[in-house]
């Protein structure tokens, strides 16, 4: 039974990376998370009965601090570190940059010291985001758009017409962080990148895009979406300047992300960059309009000039998933099957909806 930290435990993709776990391993989990407000307590980790497992223990170390001796005794043993905690909420870090930097800079230092306290580690993940990047310039028309195999195809030219109207970022391009959030996030990356290379630890980092799922806190757009729809209330839509066109995203459900991080610890590379993309862009009306067709039910929006006025947003992230595609690895779920689930679930469990 091989033992493993998860970071972040409570939270939305970390709850999703228990579930995946308990159901498809016999893993041994050391559940680190210090229940901030994104944790939502324990209420996450209930739902899926994470506590009738003898496999799972709970620690609430603040990973901003130094970690203290009892928790590295109990838990220097693991072979492996899922570091999934992380402040994540653009709008927060905008308002106040500080928690960001603790929580997802000095905290990655401080897993990153740990990790070479513990007995034969094998694995250290680090969770990263497409926004270190930063924005890839919006389609043109909607008559023009690709998937994204086409653009990952794209991506292997040199040059090209299509590919500077479609940009999707390779795992080594440059970082361009436009917010707080993203700023500390890039700077993670190169502490894990540093630590990796200079202390051997092995390890791995991935950039993930927008995340949705079941039990997702209410402050995030799909349940967003989902409670004003059913309250027949309008949705803010994030656009262009002209405010005809909205922003966009390729989505996938953590599910998939949980899927495909288990899938690198068996294939990874020292050192090495992978990016976790959804198979297909959709704006974020259509997304919007998409859940209003499942709850049956009317969609109101405004499309607002947002950016121009908050800068820290960004229209569209583009990341070229052939590294993933070419090694093996495919999306087990499709995003509209899993819209379709989320959405039903959330409407079966309207509390989500409420927190």
């Amino acid at each position: 039974m091989k033992k493993v930290i998860l970071t972040g435990s409570n939270g939305f993709l970390g709850h999703h990376i228990v579930e995946h776990i308990l159901k498809n391993t016999d893993w041994h989990i050391y559940a680190w998370d210090k229940l901030n407000y994104a944790s939502m307590g324990y209420d996450r980790i209930r739902e899926i009965q994470a506590f009738d497992e003898r496999r799972i223990q709970f620690f609430t170390p603040d990973i901003t601090r130094e970690i203290s001796d009892g928790i590295i005794r109990e838990c220097k043993d693991a072979k492996i570190i899922l570091h999934a905690a992380a402040e994540t909420h653009v709008d927060r870090s905008i308002e106040d940059p500080k928690p960001f930097v603790y929580s997802n800079v000095v905290g990655t230092m401080n897993m990153l010291d740990f990790a070479r306290k513990c007995d034969n580690l094998e694995a250290f993940w680090y969770c990263s985001t497409d926004e270190v990047f930063g924005p890839a310039l919006p389609p043109l028309n909607r008559s023009d758009r690709f998937t994204v195999e086409d653009m990952t195809k794209l991506a292997q030219r040199d040059s090209g017409y299509k590919l500077k109207l479609y940009p999707v970022y390779k795992e080594w391009d440059r970082y361009n962080p436009t917010n707080p959030y993203s700023a500390s996030k890039a700077g993670a990356e190169a502490l894990c990148l540093a630590y990796m290379n200079t202390y051997n630890i092995p390890g791995f980092i991935t950039n993930c895009m927008n995340l949705f799922g079941e039990r997702q806190h209410p402050e995030k757009f799909i349940p967003l979406c989902i409670r004003k729809i059913l309250k027949g209330e309008s949705i803010t839509i994030h656009g262009t300047k002209d405010k005809l066109k909205s922003g966009s995203r390729f989505y996938i459900h953590a599910r998939n992300t949980a899927n495909a991080v288990l899938w690198l610890i068996d294939h990874f590379d020292q050192r090495d960059k992978y990016n976790i993309v959804g198979e297909k862009e959709l704006t974020n009306l259509e997304v919007a309009q998409k859940i209003a067709d499942i709850l049956g039910k009317p969609l109101y929006y405004e499309i607002v000039d947002f950016h121009s006025s908050r800068p820290g947003h960004d229209l569209r992230y583009g990341l070229d998933g052939y590294k993933l595609k070419t090694m093996g690895y495919k999306i087990p779920v499709t995003i509209d099957e899993s819209l379709r689930k989320t959405v039903e679930w959330t409407v079966e469990h309207p509390q989500w909806l409420e927190v």
